[in-house]
């Protein structure tokens, strides 16, 4: 191992930014730790913390909230001549910090679509000397594989590849084992690291108010539009209403928020601080990705969590009912949102005090340690 090892991290987000975030997040840790640390990502472009250099392939993003094909950033297919240069691209990267560790976020247990760039990745990686260390950085819950076979190749891949699977759990809540059929397959691999969680607030703010926020799906535009509605019929009907709409949402759909709110609520674009406002309110109306979630259990409002669901993605509902469960949340499913269903959770929501459930929340720090101990356990005598 050099004086100062070298990591780099892939990520692809399709949808929101949550992988991109929990990615970047972990990366700064690792800087943090003594890693030079490398993001190359495949979603739209976004900032990165200043330790943390990172390389912008060109641009992938799903087409449509199913996943059911993957687009460029003009919404064209893509065809062999972008992926080549996808792939030449994040080749030449991996090549330029010829990294000590290399991390795939999701990859091998999701993001197949991507087969065509991270397998000849996974190849130019072990066929390198020294070899680096290779680490899949996984989140809570996966989608579950839709067939055996699937299931099957993710735990080979693992096993061919793979030295580590970092999962950003926290065992007590969910298992990875819980949406992985195979997982006892990898079990000599995985390392529970803790929820990526943002520090907790030294000073708490009073709290008054509602922040309902929401991604930019139509389930997400959905959400908001359901909530304007409740609020009449709610006991918090007097309390001023902030709604955040993603930046995906529309500007005719933004405007159409506005003119159904009244006086009281704000209709405006989802803010970079967030977790400020969080930390002012009584209650949080969301969906449950996985970094809303934690900013939720780290600012503390009363929270009600309406998953976002497609098919085959249980993800959110399945974060929902876990959290709901261990910390006293409401939560509703997408087929029992209407006004007078989500006013009554409001009002059950402001009737109950949450539960200060023990939660490991260290992950970002977690995982570094973890990177950390793989390179000097793997480093010669």
């Amino acid at each position: 191992m050099t004086a100062r090892p070298s990591a780099l991290f892939y990520v692809q987000h399709l949808l929101g930014i949550g992988h991109l975030q929990r990615t970047l997040a972990i990366a700064a840790a690792a800087a943090d730790a003594g890693i030079a640390a490398t993001v190359v990502s495949g979603g739209p472009a976004s900032a990165a913390p200043r330790n943390v250099r990172l390389v912008q392939l060109p641009v992938v993003r799903a087409r449509d909230a199913a996943f059911s094909a993957l687009v460029d950033a003009d919404g064209r297919a893509m065809d062999v001549a972008f992926e080549q240069r996808r792939r030449d691209a994040l080749l030449a990267a991996f090549d330029a910090v010829a990294p000590d560790i290399l991390v795939t976020e999701l990859f091998p247990f999701g993001r197949r679509l991507l087969r065509f760039e991270l397998l000849p990745l996974l190849e130019h990686a072990v066929a390198r000397r020294p070899r680096p260390l290779i680490v899949c950085s996984v989140r809570d819950i996966l989608v579950p594989p839709s067939t055996p076979e699937k299931a099957a190749d993710m735990a080979a891949t693992a096993r061919r590849y793979y030295d580590a699977v970092l999962v950003h759990a926290d065992p007590a809540v969910v298992r990875f084992d819980d949406t992985y059929p195979r997982a006892g397959e990898v079990a000599d691999l995985i390392r529970y690291t803790g929820y990526v969680a943002p520090p907790r607030p030294v000073h708490r703010r009073a709290r008054d108010g509602v922040v309902v926020s929401a991604g930019g799906s139509a389930v997400g535009l959905r959400l908001l539009a359901t909530a304007i509605a409740a609020r009449p019929l709610t006991s918090l009907r007097h309390a001023p209403w902030r709604i955040l709409a993603g930046q995906a949402v529309p500007d005719a759909d933004l405007e159409g928020l506005r003119a159904q709110a009244g006086s009281g609520v704000v209709v405006e674009r989802a803010r970079p601080d967030f977790r400020t406002l969080l930390g002012g309110a009584a209650l949080s109306i969301s969906q449950a990705g996985y970094n809303t979630v934690m900013d939720v259990v780290v600012a503390g409002p009363r929270a009600i969590f309406v998953p976002f669901y497609e098919e085959r993605q249980s993800e959110q509902a399945l974060r929902a009912e876990r959290f709901a469960n261990r910390f006293g949340y409401q939560h509703l499913s997408e087929r029992e949102l209407r006004p007078d269903a989500l006013a009554a959770a409001i009002d059950r929501a402001m009737a109950t005090v949450p539960r200060h459930a023990a939660i490991d929340l260290d992950g970002g720090r977690q995982s570094a340690r973890a990177l950390l101990g793989l390179l000097r356990a793997a480093a010669p005598a």
